[in-house]
């Protein structure tokens, strides 16, 4: 299974969740686990696609700064805000780029799917690190790696496509997914002085994303890890 952004190639992508961040595919809201009360934070939105979780987030109260590397991706972010009356400050950049922020000057980021494009995580994890206050925490979803082995056929049996230590990307060359393990992820984050403190493997639900894989293997990957030193 190769993720795809939520994009207008998908018209069940147009209508996500606006009252919270959903972290993956019909997965229910997490938000009072793993976020809290957001009012008057400074919150970073990672990759944020279409903008459903930056405008969820400034609904609550937060000053969002959304980045994508995707200049369509924050073209439909600017509408969003703009038809929900929230303010949403946009940056197109790298997600491994964020010179336009200051060191320390962010109390949550959140990153929803959009790491699986990214195939060298620690720049990332050290860009966060930086301008992360210390102990605020860093939250990203990904596809989990079970189900980026498995396939549908066109009969609808489930077929293992994948053997589970392969590093090499999935996709059609435009959009690639890179599949991240736990223990990568977990080493990546301890080499850029996180600590994890939060591993979920929530299903889908119900809903358009719903699919034959649900009920066998979860539908994401949540982490969240907490800045540690200065």
């Amino acid at each position: 299974m190769t993720w795809v952004r939520y994009t207008t190639s998908f018209p069940a992508a147009k209508n996500r969740p606006l009252d919270y961040v959903e972290f993956g595919p019909d997965v229910p809201s997490l938000d009072r686990r793993l976020i809290g009360d957001v009012n008057g934070k400074r919150i970073l939105d990672l990759g944020c696609g279409m903008g459903h979780a930056a405008v969820a987030l400034a609904r609550n109260g937060a000053k969002v700064f959304a980045v994508d590397s995707d200049i369509t991706q924050l073209t439909h972010t600017r509408e969003l805000a703009e038809r929900e009356g929230v303010k949403v400050e946009l940056h197109h950049s790298d997600l491994a780029e964020l010179a336009f922020l200051r060191n320390t000057s962010i109390d949550l980021i959140v990153s929803v799917f959009a790491l699986a494009t990214v195939d060298d995580l620690d720049r990332v994890f050290r860009q966060a690190h930086r301008v992360l206050q210390t102990g605020a925490p860093f939250i990203i979803s990904l596809p989990h790696p079970l189900a980026t082995l498995i396939s549908q056929a066109p009969d609808g049996s489930l077929r293992m496509g994948r053997r589970f230590r392969d590093r090499s990307p999935l996709g059609d060359g435009t959009m690639l997914t890179h599949p991240h393990q736990i223990s990568d992820l977990h080493a990546g984050f301890t080499r850029a002085n996180f600590r994890v403190d939060v591993i979920l493997e929530p299903e889908s639900t119900s809903g358009p994303w719903r699919s034959a894989l649900t009920g066998w293997v979860p539908a994401a990957l949540v982490m969240r890890a907490r800045k540690e030193g200065v």
